[in-house]
């Protein structure tokens, strides 16, 4: 006997998993399996050099002399950034620092103020 949950949608026995779901092989109809429709919801927390969460509208410190690419700019160790926006992606800060403009960072050089 299968330890497998019966199809909720025709009742069929013959259910196997694939990946993280059941699927039905009479009706073709797929379900998520316990628990994993949880674990797509948890959002990313993001955090600083320190290890401090970081939220939006917080203001961060700059850590390190960053060069700013395709410009002979440098924003400066101890440059203060006021009312960051945190977005998916590898640059994971988008901000506007005075004097430069609009500019994207990495949460690994900042720490929260």
């Amino acid at each position: 006997m299968s330890s497998l949950p019966k199809c909720p949608a025709c009742g069929s026995e013959y259910t196997y998993e694939d990946g993280a779901n059941y699927v039905c092989p009479e009706c073709a109809h797929e379900w998520p399996q316990a628990g994993v429709e949880d674990a797509g919801e948890a959002q990313k927390v993001f955090k600083d050099a320190n290890g401090n969460v970081l939220q939006d509208g917080d203001s961060v410190t700059v850590i390190k002399d960053l060069k700013v690419k395709g410009s002979s700019l440098v924003v400066k160790v101890g440059t203060k950034v006021k009312n960051i926006r945190l977005v998916e992606g590898d640059h994971d800060i988008d901000c506007k620092i005075d004097g430069i403009g609009a500019m994207k960072l990495k949460s690994e050089f900042v720490k929260k103020l």
